[in-house]
């Protein structure tokens, strides 16, 4: 499990995946029908993007008595945020040292405070609107298994602690198998995310907002001040608002300050319901994170597995199956029963991007992207900035969330395509792979029953060759994390447009 197993070519054929493809949390989210937007309309605000940030922003304004209009692509609260472990916490990993280390003590406790008051507008929020979203008190900790990490763990305690977070040092964490030391952050939270969106969407649309969903953004221009084009309508605003994970548009270029990151979760029958009491993730690589939940058949236990950059893997089906493994061999559990992959995108001081990235050129457009993996507490808490700077209001975190920080231009890493094939007859059927037809890169999808679908393999953001993910059956983008479903449409971007069709 430490190693570097050799993979498989993406388009091989596979070995059935354990449990269903779907997050845990969207299946069971109650459904919602917001209308396309297929008119022109006007707004103080417009939002660009139906997650934890987007549906934040909006909510706070119209609490203010502003005027929001909010698109999402797709449907509310089903893409990142609704594919995410949904942990309400301050403890993110080891953070806390490294940031005193590398931004300073003040910069440090400023990301504390955020993210606390984060989680602290979730649960007044859930309280005051009466969200339905499974939310449940939970200890948080990170644990280690290897001894000569416990030093790191003291510094992270110590350092939280002198930040004004509560944090203890234990010998060990409360779970099934052997840990060398752990640390401890209690009354903390989890919750189903998707049915939480859902139960601040509906709050929105009481105070007087607006939601289209199946509405992408597919041109961002200025007009009076801002307009947003769809497929079928438009929006004009004073205000713009890019909230769609890497942004679609910005006026200061985000991509090459991030790098696309993804990772898979899967959600097990729980033999014992009180297998474990907490939220947990190793402080050591290969990481992983475990908490329990539910759907509608009952309790669950999920668990993500380690990272990887997005589009850099040719057989994430593979990782599916070495994860099962690893909880089979370290915890007593019963059938898989959800699989997923979800994407973020990291920053290199692990701070997230959040602001007006150029107010003299460009006032009134606004930004949120670079969560490393904890978007719940500091998009809650991105959301409300960007509602206070729209409301005239300053932030103590403006500096630290600043946009256009200094970042080190060697960051960002682009990769090539893992799912390149010699000829049509190496893809299996319900797979894909990508032809090169002389100078030409083609991506091929052949569907159950072995009918092909070709479209170009260039990403239509920056023509990055794709990657076919061999479980989630999409094409990725192994520069800046643009992923498209197999039939080539825009499941998110930074790429507003589909893969366009070509002939094989």
């Amino acid at each position: 499990m430490q190693g570097s197993p050799v993979r498989r070519a993406g388009a091989q054929p596979m070995p059935e995946l354990p449990g269903e493809a779907g997050s845990c949390w969207t299946v069971t989210a109650p459904p919602t029908d917001f209308p396309v937007l297929r008119e022109a309309v006007r707004a103080e605000t417009v939002v660009v993007g139906g997650g934890i940030v987007g549906l934040t922003t909006a909510l706070r304004l119209c609490e203010e008595g502003r005027s929001v209009v909010l698109l999402e692509g797709l449907s509310v609260g089903r893409q990142v945020t609704g594919r995410s472990t949904a942990k309400i916490t301050t403890q993110h990993r080891l953070i806390y040292r490294d940031l005193i280390d590398t931004r300073g003590e003040e910069m440090a406790r400023l990301y504390a405070e955020a993210n606390r008051d984060g989680c602290d507008l979730i649960d007044r929020w859930v309280v005051s609107y009466g969200v339905e979203c499974d939310f449940e008190r939970r200890d948080a900790y990170v644990y280690t298994r290897d001894a000569a990490l416990r030093p790191r763990i003291e510094a992270e305690a110590n350092a939280a602690r002198s930040l004004g977070l509560t944090a203890e040092m234990l010998d060990r964490a409360p779970l099934p198998f052997d840990t060398a030391a752990a640390l401890r952050f209690p009354h903390q939270a989890q919750f189903n995310p998707a049915a939480y969106l859902v139960g601040i969407a509906r709050a929105f649309i009481a105070h007087g907002g607006r939601i289209f969903e199946n509405s992408r953004a597919r041109v961002i221009e200025e007009g009076n001040r801002w307009r947003v084009r769809t497929d079928e309508g438009e929006v004009e605003a004073e205000n713009l608002v890019v909230a769609t994970n890497m942004t679609v548009k910005s006026p200061v270029g985000m991509a090459n300050r991030t790098q696309p990151r993804s990772h898979i979760a899967m959600a097990f029958r729980l033999a014992d319901e009180k297998l474990i009491d907490g939220m947990f993730i190793s402080a050591e690589d290969p990481g992983h994170s475990l908490r329990t939940g539910r759907d509608a058949a009952g309790p669950l236990l999920i668990v993500l597995g380690p990272r990887f950059d997005t589009g850099h893997e040719g057989d994430v089906a593979g990782r599916f199956l070495e994860l099962e493994d690893w909880v089979r061999s370290n915890l007593f559990v019963g059938d898989a029963v959800w699989r997923w992959c979800n994407e973020d995108y990291d920053t290199p001081d692990r701070v997230p991007y959040v602001g007006e990235p150029d107010p003299e050129k460009a006032p009134g457009f606004y930004i949120a992207t670079g969560f490393n993996a904890w978007g719940i507490s500091n998009g809650t808490a991105a959301g409300a900035m960007i509602a206070d700077q729209i409301c005239g209001r300053d932030s103590p975190w403006k500096a630290l969330y600043d946009p256009v920080r200094p970042y080190p231009e060697d960051f960002h890493r682009n990769g090539e395509s893992r799912s390149i094939v010699t000829s049509v007859a190496d893809i299996a059927a319900g797979h894909g792979g990508v032809l090169v037809k002389g100078d030409e890169k083609i991506a091929v999808w052949k569907d159950e029953t072995g009918q092909t679908h070709a479209f170009s393999a260039a990403c239509t953001h920056k023509g990055c060759i794709l990657t076919w993910n061999n479980a989630d059956r999409t094409w990725d983008c192994p520069c800046h994390g643009s992923i498209f479903s197999a039939d080539g449409s825009v499941i998110h971007g930074p790429a507003r447009e589909p893969l366009r069709p070509a002939s094989l």
